[in-house]
């Protein structure tokens, strides 16, 4: 019996020590698997394409992180976004001015050019087509046929590939419109970049308008009429001239939009004619057609990696790529208007020691860090401006590091001139504030575009029948 009952004792403290190690090596496994896939996967990315393809991966764990209010990331957007993390640095432009707007005058020989980089450094088939939408960035429901003239999509047959970079990378180029396709009528665009020529398998979508001149408008830009916001803010009064050009119905058949800087978040929409007066349409308001007026941004020069530029504290290269750090920036919102010259927020491509910035100029880590002696908890902050599309995501929000006690960022940038801001995006908000850091003045220099959209009786869509550019100091 006492044999017997030792060996019942011996047979229970294996199977429980069975069990112990079974557990053991089960939370072992959980435990050390994904890191060694994590390692695994880098070492062989780094193997294959070199140091750039830890940067594809970092972006690619920041995507994947990000809050979307969509379903998929394949879903179509209509407005400038990237569906593929390894897509960089989109630019769409006038062909002749790096710096100018997506917007062509329609039967001119104004030809638009879209180019962008693909960090997976491989040939792939890219094409684009071009889809019509309102006045809102809705489609207009016109068939394709009814708007262009030739085939409905165009190949993406231009590339080159990155020299002398750290980051490789394909670059790839189109213009348009071509003898391939023909635009025929004015009003909103969407540009849609697709893969394998599957246009369910979208990369890009990029807005560009198509105008006529139809009509005259006469602008004027001033401090904001209302006493407590003239030292903050500025006011743009318009008035359009149709003469030659019937609208039947201006309150119902015009829409107005006016944008800040080529922003969209922030746009004056809704205006409707304060007088009627003849061929004349006047739009003189106190509120309805006001901007905060910000401040100039701030800016940083990476054309060249061999020395420290203006605005630039660190340079240093390591296995991972070029790591740049910028001067500690300060909060500006009660600080007195200083004016200098900057590019209201955009940003140029362009490397020093090379020849064709295009696939010569590298990719780098940018370092930004804002001191701020408080957590914000009823939002976020951003590095904001058109290198980022405008838009507040996971891959430009800064987070808050408690030994600093300040806000920081890193970017992954292309060389070149950039303009910026800080801005704040209150939860819950759809437009970003760039007021609390940066502060407002009237003296700050913007650029306006007021676009003038007119459905006419009978049609199913709104033309874009003028438009006018404007500068708050020119």
């Amino acid at each position: 019996m006492i044999n017997k009952k030792r060996n019942d004792e011996n047979i229970h403290f294996l199977i429980i020590s069975a069990q112990f190690n079974t557990t053991l090596n089960t939370f072992l496994v959980r435990l050390l698997l994904p890191a060694f896939i994590l390692l695994n996967n880098i070492c062989f990315s780094q193997k294959k394409n070199g140091l750039g393809f830890w940067n594809k991966l970092n972006d690619t764990l920041v995507d994947e992180t990000s809050i979307d209010d969509y379903f998929s990331n394949n879903t179509m957007r209509y407005e400038d976004y990237v569906y593929n993390p390894a897509i960089k640095t989109v630019q769409l432009h006038d062909e002749s001015f790096e710096l100018s707007q997506p917007i062509i005058n329609l039967g001119s020989d104004e030809k638009l050019k879209l180019s962008f980089d693909d960090l997976d450094a491989d040939l792939k088939n890219y094409s684009f087509t071009f889809i019509h939408c309102n006045f809102n960035w809705e489609p207009s429901g016109l068939n394709t046929a009814d708007y262009i003239d030739g085939f409905q999509d165009c190949a993406i047959n231009e590339y080159r590939y990155s020299f002398n970079t750290l980051q490789k990378f394909t670059h790839y180029n189109a213009v348009f419109p071509n003898n391939s396709m023909r635009i025929t009528k004015s009003g909103n665009y969407i540009l849609k970049v697709f893969l394998d020529g599957d246009l369910e398998k979208i990369v890009i979508t990029r807005r560009f308008m198509v105008y006529q001149n139809k009509i005259t408008i006469e602008s004027k830009i001033s401090p904001a009429s209302i006493m407590a916001d003239r030292n903050f803010k500025q006011e743009i009064d318009f008035t359009i001239n149709h003469a030659g050009y019937p609208i039947m119905n201006p309150y119902a058949d015009l829409n107005i939009i006016i944008s800040q800087n080529n922003r969209w978040d922030n746009i004056k929409t809704n205006l409707k004619p304060l007088f009627v007066k003849d061929a004349e349409l006047v739009y003189d308001f106190d509120e309805d057609n006001v901007f905060t007026a910000g401040n100039e941004f701030r800016y940083f020069d990476i054309k060249s990696l061999r020395y420290q530029s203006e605005r630039i504290s660190n340079i240093k290269t390591d296995s991972l790529g070029t790591h740049i750090s910028l001067l500690t920036d300060e909060k500006r919102s009660f600080k007195r208007y200083l004016t200098y010259s900057d590019i209201n927020g955009k940003f140029l491509i362009k490397v020093q020691e090379g020849v064709n910035s295009e696939v010569e100029a590298d990719y780098c880590f940018v370092n930004f860090f804002l001191p701020y002696d408080d957590l914000l908890i009823d939002g976020n902050l951003y590095v904001n401006g058109a290198f980022n599309s405008w838009k507040c995501n996971q891959l430009n929000l800064m987070h808050y590091n408690y030994k600093r006690l300040g806000y920081e960022c890193t970017l992954f940038l292309k060389q070149g001139y950039y303009n910026y801001e800080y801005a704040f995006l209150k939860d819950g908000a759809t437009s970003a504030d760039n007021t609390l850091i940066e502060g407002m003045h009237f003296e700050t220099e913007n650029d306006y575009t007021i676009y003038v959209y007119h459905r006419q009786q009978g049609t199913f869509y709104d033309q874009l029948m003028g438009l006018k550019r404007i500068n708050s100091i020119r």
